[in-house]
């Protein structure tokens, strides 16, 4: 083959394609930020740090990730995007250079009781295909092993116009499911405790429903002792078997109660229906209360929890059925599936072992694919969507991450920076969100906002490389080799927690003594059984006070005020003065502005186009009727107080004419868990991560309990503001508390009192109790992988 000869020997000048290499951000002004301007370098791995609250999510998830995101949203036709969520454009003046963006956040994976590990992922997908094609018995698709089709056969006439006659056919058709009729596939059936619904011995009249809202001659009680169905003076044990049918299962039925029309329906289904069909997250407390008494969940009779019919279950492969393989660990599966030689589907095994080694190289190897996603915690979800994108062919697109290192273990951190940074090699931007200061330090790029949170933040510090921050001055590069001694003297406990023979999840029989009046941490790697034995074994109730890592739920209605409980003496405290009701001084109640109905805002839908949100002319954004804010308390009217924040509260409502002592008490708590920079009236869907965590811990405090239960107090905070939750800890155990901490930060196991180590390594691997003594023992010793890692850290 001939070349041309080339003439020219200087290179050629680059191509203009190629000087797109920088994310440009000009003028970026969501939440708090402050006319943010900065140029993002692609193809690298950029870290976004600074204390809790100072927009970071709002400069990478709320700016650059929204913007993407609604920019491919509007390249689909208006048909298709009247199906998808509408997004209204950032505030940021020019956004410049973006690629397509993939979000890998923390919010929690569907609560669904149908949705899994497995579903969650493809792997459930591809088992299915797998046992439809090798599995022996033949029972049909695919469809026949998924726990979400139920069989259905039918068969029926079908009238068509045919070469202009009218034609009838007998059409029949049948679907082959795996769902298990029982339990329509959710693995537990619920059943209502009937002691809990009426007392026997006594009669209608006597009040013997016991359901609230069913007592004291109300409608609800009348329908019942008028129905007719039933002598109402007969008591409840004496009933005929038809009598106590009508009673509990009659369908609904119309009838006329006191000349007013009313449908009669059994008490089990009207429960279920009124009560049981509800988010128990939204129910009044004494509803719930009731609910969690009178209904019990237990594990499915007919197909033992696995979800599927017995012919699902009867189909296997090498003597092991689909059941079978869901519920292996994953580590297991894997290795099982490697053994299976069976060319015929052979790009399909492939395909299996790549999904379920990412499972392992990622630090999940320990669950089953048959977990109910709803369990697992933030971090695991996270790194679970990160599973599809491991293997991905697709480059040049922006991964953004929403501390990635969250539940992890020191050893497990080194693993997420290698998988950061294998994304980042393929030729992709990686942009980070995070804290710790293992994962900063792989930072090509590193961005820190602040200087401080909330109103105080929202401009960028420190722009460049990691050593830059080091000697940079900013809040993150003062902390950022900041390392806790180990204690020198521990405090003495006062008594013991015993837990013995514990085996929730992957326990394996553990026996321990927790000391109490201290502060005791329990650690070790991610999936070693430490929420399990926790959460299993001290429940939470009298005097026991549990703050788990579930998502505060709030709408936009929500705030710091409604969800803490503070509005409630503040509304008090204004009423009292101004001699009206309460209910004046609440937005969603009868002082809401009329024409924005208390939000503030409007909102205008335009259909498939991004809504349209504008600040209410009448009210103009304060929430409240005109007549309303003529009320003061203090020389404030009541949206002035909400736009404080909460440390100018604490001082107005601690002395003075305004002077509110239960109001006060609240807001104390929300200064000593480190919120006093928020605005009492702030949207809860504002808030960050580490922001709802505290805000949950400071509601919480506000319980009378002697032992503190905290599931990783440290997610989503700064360097700096660690120290503060240390200082909040020592105040809780010198006030007589007993603290109990679920926790892998090394500056929290350095300060504990005491440490319980489980491992020594994850699922059936884990489970036991490798260590239990002082921090300085763990050190000296390093006798496991906690102690090795809490010995380099506190530079031994």
């Amino acid at each position: 083959m001939s070349m041309a000869p080339r003439t020219d020997t200087q290179s050629p000048a680059p191509h203009v394609a190629d000087s797109h290499d920088l994310i440009r951000v000009h003028g970026a002004r969501e939440n708090n930020l402050k006319d943010v301007s900065i140029e993002i370098p692609k193809r690298r791995l950029t870290v976004f740090t600074g204390v809790s609250g100072s927009g970071k999510s709002s400069l990478v998830f709320d700016t650059i990730a929204a913007e993407s995101q609604r920019l491919i949203n509007e390249t689909y036709s208006a048909f298709v995007q009247g199906f998808m969520p509408t997004l209204a454009r950032p505030e940021v003046d020019v956004l410049d250079g973006l690629t397509t963006v993939i979000t890998v956040d923390q919010q929690r994976l569907g609560a669904d009781p149908r949705s899994t590990v497995g579903t969650a992922t493809d792997a459930n997908a591809m088992l299915r295909i797998l046992f439809s094609r090798l599995g022996k018995p033949h029972i049909g698709s695919p469809k026949a092993f998924s726990f979400n089709v139920a069989s259905i056969s039918g068969a029926g006439a079908v009238t068509m116009e045919r070469g202009g006659q009218t034609v009838k056919e007998r059409r029949s058709f049948s679907i082959t499911g795996g769902m298990c009729p029982r339990c329509e596939g959710r693995g537990s059936v619920s059943d209502l405790d009937l002691t809990q619904l009426y007392d026997e011995s006594k009669s209608l009249s006597e009040g013997a429903i016991t359901v609230p809202g069913y007592t004291g001659g109300g409608w609800n009680s009348r329908l019942y002792s008028e129905s007719g169905f039933f002598d109402p003076d007969k008591p409840i044990r004496k009933f005929t078997k038809k009598e106590l049918h009508d009673f509990l299962h009659r369908e609904p039925t119309r009838m006329k109660i006191a000349g007013i029309n009313m449908t009669y329906e059994g008490l089990i289904p009207r429960i279920q229906r009124s009560m049981l069909a509800k988010d128990r997250e939204g129910m009044q407390p004494h509803i719930r209360e009731f609910v969690d008494r009178a209904v019990t969940f237990t594990t499915c009779p007919e197909c033992d929890g696995t979800r599927l019919n017995e012919g699902a279950r009867s189909s296997k492969i090498k003597r092991i059925s689909i059941a079978d393989a869901c519920a292996m660990q994953i580590s297991d599966l894997a290795e099982w599936v490697r053994g299976l030689d069976e060319p015929s589907v052979a790009p399909l095994l492939t395909a299996l072992q790549q999904t379920l080694d990412s499972f392992v190289e990622i630090g999940l190897g320990y669950l089953s694919l048959d977990r109910p996603a709803g369990t697992l915690s933030g971090g695991e979800a996270q790194r679970v969507k990160m599973i599809r994108h491991l293997g991905s062919s697709l480059t040049d697109v922006t991964y953004v991450f929403d501390e990635p290192t969250i539940g992890l273990h020191p050893h497990d951190i080194q693993r997420m920076n290698d998988l950061l940074l294998r994304l980042r090699d393929k030729g992709n931007t990686v942009l980070v969100v995070e804290h710790k200061p293992e994962t900063i330090a792989i930072a090509d790029h590193v961005v820190d906002l602040g200087p401080g949170a909330g109103t105080a933040g929202g401009t960028v510090c420190f722009e460049g490389t990691v050593e830059g921050l080091r000697t940079g001055g900013t809040i993150t590069g003062r902390h950022f080799d900041d390392r806790a001694a180990v204690k020198e003297t521990v405090r003495k406990p006062t008594g013991t927690l015993e837990i013995r023979g514990a085996r929730t999840h992957n326990l394996q029989g553990v026996d321990v003594d927790i000391p109490l009046g201290v502060l005791a941490v329990v650690t070790g790697v991610a999936g070693s059984g430490k929420s399990s034995l926790v959460h299993g074994s001290i429940p939470a109730g009298e005097g026991v006070v549990s703050v788990d890592q579930a998502a505060i739920r709030g709408s936009r209605r929500s705030n710091p005020a409604t969800y803490t409980g503070l509005l409630d003496p503040i509304r008090k405290a204004f009423a009292k003065v101004n001699g009206v009701k309460p209910a004046l001084f609440s937005a969603n109640s009868e002082g809401a502005c009329p024409t924005c109905n208390g939000a503030g805002v409007i909102y205008t839908d335009l259909a498939m186009m991004a809504g349209v949100a504008t600040t209410c002319e009448e009210c103009e954004g304060k929430r409240f009727q005109a007549s309303v804010l003529d009320y003061h308390l203090g020389g404030r009217d009541i949206s002035e107080v909400l736009a404080m924040s909460v440390t100018e509260a604490e001082e107005f409502f601690g002395a003075g004419e305004a002077a509110t002592p239960a109001a006060h008490r609240i807001l104390t708590r929300l200064a000593d868990v480190g919120l006093g920079y928020l605005t009492l009236g702030q949207p809860l869907t504002t808030l960050s991560g580490g922001e709802r965590q505290r805000l949950k811990l400071a509601t919480h405090m506000a319980e009378k309990g002697g032992v503190y239960v905290l599931d990783e107090p440290t997610a989503g905070l700064h360097l700096a503001d660690v120290e503060q939750l240390l200082g909040l800890l020592d105040r809780l155990v010198d006030a007589g508390k007993s603290v109990i901490v679920v926790e892998h930060h090394q500056a929290v196991m350095a300060h504990a009192d005491w440490i319980i180590d489980l491992g020594p390594g994850a699922g059936h691997d884990g489970g036991r109790l490798v260590f239990e003594g002082t921090p300085a023992d763990l050190v000296a010793s390093r006798s496991t992988l906690t102690g090795e890692h809490l010995a380099t850290y506190v530079g031994t």
